[in-house]
């Protein structure tokens, strides 16, 4: 039995919709948090950039010696992904591979997909998507300004609402048989997307499909009775204790990164 804990890093707060996703499903497992608010955003940052933060993030968690690392952010797994893994030893994985494998389906005509403008700029989704479904027509939408406003904890007012609106028109235009949700915070806004494309375009949010991966990827679980969770953040000055509590339903407590 391997008790040590999986690690899991992302820009901000977006990450705790991941976070909350392998709890349900691995309720055993302890787990230690980073969200590195203080360079947060990430969506509008260089390539290069993203991989040295992403190796900085990475070597914090090993530090705590976890036993595998989540990259729950769509910028970092877009843009540093496949640089970490060939230089740690540690399992690492992101959010892209385990939602495409789990959506592989040959009667999908078109897919959406919801990003930061980095993520949508580097085409990882677009490109992995047809490697596993070459006919499948990707719509891909940047959003720049939506993970900010989820950072707010603006997830359900009026300016929410009026940002969505304008974000999913393309999908409105060319419906989806699905819509990725692409960056980790989007799915804060989960109620606002399916008030306005209906019921007929699935939401996909990555966190479920990462847990769902990682339960089986995971080959020695944590068998304990009571797990442990550990929140840390690089800029202890920024809303996230508000937005994660309301998220998670309980309150947390969070320390200090020196990174």
């Amino acid at each position: 039995m391997d008790t040590r804990p999986i690690g899991i890093f992302d820009s901000g707060v977006g990450g705790i919709t991941v976070f909350s996703e392998i709890v349900k499903l691995l309720p055993n497992e302890n787990i230690i948090y980073l969200g590195d608010t203080k360079q947060f955003p990430y969506g509008n940052k260089s390539r290069e950039t993203i991989i040295e933060l992403a190796k900085k993030n990475i070597e914090f968690l090993i530090e705590k010696d976890v036993k595998v690392i989540v990259i729950a952010c769509g910028t970092a797994t877009s843009q540093a992904l496949e640089t970490v893994q060939k230089i740690y030893n540690v399992p690492i994985i992101g959010i892209i591979e385990p939602t495409i494998l789990s959506i592989k389906n040959d009667s999908i005509k078109r897919i959406g997909v919801m990003g930061t403008t980095g993520t949508i700029k580097s085409g990882s989704w677009e490109n992995e998507i047809k490697k596993v479904m070459p006919n499948v027509e990707v719509i891909n939408r940047a959003c720049p300004i939506l993970a900010q406003i989820a950072e707010e904890g603006w997830t359900e007012n009026e300016i929410a609402r009026l940002t969505i609106e304008e974000y999913v028109e393309v999908f409105k235009e060319k419906p989806v048989d699905k819509l990725i949700l692409g960056c980790t915070h989007y799915p804060l806004f989960t109620n606002i997307i399916r008030k306005e494309l209906g019921d007929q375009t699935e939401i996909i949010n990555t966190g479920k499909k990462v847990a769902e991966y990682l339960k089986k990827s995971l080959k020695d679980q944590n068998k304990e009775d009571e797990a442990t969770y550990k929140f840390y953040l690089t800029d202890m000055e920024s809303s996230f204790l508000k937005v994660a509590t309301k998220l998670l339903q309980k309150e947390i407590r969070i320390e200090k990164a020196d990174i």
